[in-house]
């Protein structure tokens, strides 16, 4: 026969399964570790492809085609993301449309809209070589400002983007190709191992 577990011990531990509880509840916990490491390999593959495409003044062709291989990364990545975002929130009976799931949607967009828009602007004006700094500014902010309604491992992962953003703003145009990788790669698949086994899939 064990001895039986001390009052103590006891009331911890419940003390601790009440307080996850409580977080689980006010946070929004169904962003895709798994999604997250495919997007990365995905955006490592546009890295090595768009690589070869220099980013620089000399030809319009190849700043052309750099770019588009990433236009089209990034409707891959947000399809990814989004539908591995939507699968382990039905899989874990998580809100979409209400509470956390709102906050964090709302959070996110707006960050991601000015990205966009930014994009448009700078491709426009053929300022491509600022495009990977406020790419990963962008992101990163709508990560940090999502992640306040999320698991506290998410804007981590913005403040990494960030830092990583405003890196290019002051590299040398012939690291903007590895400080993407880094990002959207590299930092993709590193949190979304780090989500995928601390907090399921």
């Amino acid at each position: 026969m064990t001895a039986p577990q001390p009052l103590r011990d006891r009331a911890l531990d419940n003390l601790q399964f009440i307080r996850s509880a409580m977080e689980r509840a006010g946070s929004f916990t169904a962003v895709p570790g798994w999604g997250m490491v495919v997007l990365g390999g995905t955006a490592l593959a546009a890295s090595w492809y768009a690589g070869s495409l220099a980013v620089t003044p000399v030809d319009g062709a190849s700043q052309n085609r750099w770019f588009w291989v990433w236009m089209f990364e990034a409707l891959l990545g947000a399809g990814i993301g989004v539908a591995a975002l939507l699968y382990k929130a039905l899989r874990a009976g998580d809100a979409i449309v209400h509470g956390p799931g709102r906050r964090f949607g709302l959070s996110v967009l707006p960050p991601f809209i000015v990205g966009a828009l930014l994009t448009y602007v700078l491709w426009h004006a053929k300022q491509l070589a600022l495009l990977p700094a406020v790419w990963m500014l962008c992101y990163g902010a709508g990560v940090v400002t999502g992640g306040a309604f999320s698991m506290r491992v998410v804007p981590v992962m913005g403040i990494c983007f960030m830092i990583l953003g405003t890196a290019a703003l002051f590299a040398p145009v012939g690291w903007l190709a590895w400080l993407l990788a880094i990002g959207f790669g590299g930092l993709h698949i590193a949190f979304g191992m780090i989500i995928a086994r601390r907090y399921g899939g």
